[in-house]
């Protein structure tokens, strides 16, 4: 039996829609109506003397001149915590502009947010257009609205769900209070928005971490951009995340045409420039993306993390006090890391590939399976992502093979994926031939196809899914003659297991997949991949430009920009745009000038928590790239 609702509503006119909720509730919910007005005033209203009683026969409380902005003064919290607050048709009265109603909305959503139990949310009822979001059909232009989701989220709300508003649903309701008359508000076309508590924007610690470096334990700070993607075990054992479903079940495709070894990842989170030249011929990745690691001093571990641990973090000054650490905040050196350290977090797992084919175990026809998360700097975009989580295959074959092994392992993964994808893609071509989709139209097809890059010596895999997205998710390679056994052939195959998963779930933003909200991973709780519901809609977006000088004696890295944005800025930035670039002929120094985007896929972002990063960002980015702001 569920546990009965207490139910609040705000800003109630004649109190029928308090006795609609509380006929149609079966005394499944208790129900606490409020009103701004006194009680000698609402009674006067038509109806009103009728649905107070009713009410108060049914056991609802009913309470007179609450103001909804101050319900902390009116209820106390410890006390009175509600599953629901309801305002329907909120407003200022009379002929108040949409700047005074935005200015009632935020504050109500403050107050609302201190009566309000935990898991409880708060429905509010705007008329046809004015809520600013794309339900609204036809959608105001966002100045012209109440741009009901940021007034929300300043008191750390977003927009779940969106319902049409039917008046005839709730029996016996009379809508009233049009400019503070006894006229009805125009409830054709109105939507009720309900919006649940997001979690907070946290400010992660410094975070030190451990790993094995040849043979000893070693202590690392970590990037201030990739501390909340340390330690998550996504692909541990029995793990709900979507990403450890999708590669046990390419992994069980895999296994079904080859002998398959699945192995520990107990390869080092760091490694040092020697293993670049596997990167050289082994995937894409260049020296730019490479995040450059200065580890502890004496290359010994303070503490013991036993046989079976990988790798363990901790928070500074614990245990590694003595860390020879970049001072990125005060001395600008980002761009000269490379220079100080000689080692790197591991790009992709294909630093790896030696190690792998010089174990004892290691025997050709097999395929050798090691899946674990990898760290590349990159451009902003919807489909890159600083960290992600990677699968390798490597296979050995005998010098004497016969056939075409290369294509034959192309082919089987292709089908695998082909197969995991089948359930939620209508049609799966083969070549990267299709016709495009038309826009707004619901992605039905995609196709998969290996491409050959001569230049580098590798075959992509692309998966097109329409909209202009044709995405990299997977690299193919053959080691040179030699390079790593010389017995052995071998054959290796990459893919990125977080744009394979995106792709199947239908998402378009992979910061969700790094969620820490539960609401993400409780719908793969029972093992089952299916598409995303997401549980953050019509998220509004903020604009903000940033311009400044690069000195003349200076280069200018992109890719260390948008790594300085991604940190400052808590991945808030989904976009960066150059708007202009020129150079001064007085100085030659060159002037650049950004549009940037921000918007959050999970957390409550109101436009001023963006204007806040934007700020920092003025603040830092000077010290960070010893750049002259404009």
């Amino acid at each position: 039996m569920r546990p009965r609702q207490n139910i609040l509503l705000v800003g109630e006119g004649n109190f029928s829609l308090s006795a609609a909720l509380c006929d149609s509730s079966n005394n499944e919910a208790h129900i606490t109506a409020t009103c701004y007005q006194s009680e000698e005033d609402v009674r006067k209203q038509l109806f009103a003397r009728t649905n107070i009683e009713g009410l108060k026969d049914k056991g609802a409380d009913i309470h007179f001149q609450v103001d909804c902005t101050k319900l902390k003064e009116f209820f106390a919290p410890v006390s009175k915590r509600f599953d629901r607050v309801i305002f329907n048709f909120p407003h200022c009265g009379r002929k108040a502009g949409v700047k005074k109603n935005r200015e009632l909305l935020a504050k109500f959503f403050c107050s609302a947010a201190e009566v309000l139990a935990e898991g409880g949310d708060i429905h509010v009822t705007l008329c046809k257009g004015q809520g600013g979001t794309a339900a609204d059909q036809p959608m105001r232009d966002w100045h012209n609205s109440w741009q009901v989701v940021d007034m929300a989220a300043g008191a750390g709300f977003i927009l779940s769900a969106v319902q049409p508003f039917c008046s005839k649903d709730f029996h016996g309701y009379k809508c009233t209070g049009y400019r503070s008359q006894e006229k009805p508000f125009h409830v054709e076309g109105a939507l009720t928005h309900v919006f649940t508590k997001s979690l907070p924007f946290q400010c992660l610690g410094l975070l030190d971490v451990q790993t094995k470096l040849d043979d000893d334990w070693v202590c690392f700070q970590v990037p201030a951009v990739l501390a909340d993607k340390m330690n998550r075990a996504f692909l541990a054992t029995d793990a709900p995340h979507p990403v450890r479903l999708v590669n046990e079940r390419l992994m069980a495709e895999m296994g079904k045409r080859f002998p398959l070894q699945r192995l520990e990842n107990a390869c080092s989170l760091l490694h040092d420039i020697s293993s670049s030249a596997v990167l050289s011929w082994a995937s894409d990745v260049t020296t730019v993306a490479l995040f450059w690691i200065i580890p502890s001093s004496d290359g010994t571990s303070r503490v013991n993390p036993g046989d079976t641990e990988t790798v363990e973090a901790f928070h500074v000054p614990a245990l590694c006090s003595e860390l020879l650490s970049c001072e990125v905040s005060e001395k600008g050196c980002w761009a000269q890391e490379q220079y100080a350290s000689k080692y790197y977090l591991r790009p992709s797992l294909t630093v790896c590939c030696r190690e792998i084919s010089q174990r004892s175990d290691f025997f050709p026809g097999t395929l050798y399976a090691l899946s674990g998360p990898v760290f590349r700097k990159c451009l902003i975009s919807p489909y890159s992502m600083p960290a992600f989580h990677e699968s390798l295959i490597l296979y050995g074959l005998t010098k004497d093979k016969h056939g075409n092994p290369a294509q034959l392992l192309m082919e089987a993964f292709k089908n695998a994926v082909v197969s995991l994808m089948a359930p939620y893609f209508k049609d799966i071509l083969s070549s990267s031939h299709k016709e495009p989709e038309k826009q707004g139209q619901s992605r039905q097809s995609c196709s998969i196809s290996f491409q050959h890059h001569p230049s580098k010596g590798l075959y992509f895999m692309h998966i097109d899914v329409g909209d202009g997205n044709n995405l990299r998710v997977g690299a193919f390679a053959e080691a040179p003659d030699g390079y790593l056994s010389s017995k052995l052939d071998l054959l290796m195959l990459t893919f990125n297991l977080d744009l394979l998963t995106m792709i199947i779930l239908g998402m378009s933003d992979w910061r969700l997949l790094w969620t820490f909200d539960e609401r993400f991973i409780n719908q793969f709780s029972h093992g089952e991949l299916k598409h995303c519901h997401n549980f953050s809609i019509h998220p509004p977006s903020y604009i903000h430009d940033i311009s400044f000088w690069v000195r003349e004696e200076m280069s200018f890295d992109e890719v260390e920009f948008h790594t300085v944005v991604r940190d400052v800025c808590k991945e808030m930035v989904t976009s960066i745009q150059l708007l202009d670039s020129f150079q001064q002929p007085e100085t030659s120094r060159r002037g650049l000038c950004y549009r940037m985007t921000y918007q959050s896929c999970d957390k409550a972002l109101s436009s001023k928590q963006a204007a806040e990063f934007q700020l920092q960002l003025r603040v830092k980015l000077p010290k960070h790239l010893q750049v002259i702001l404009r």
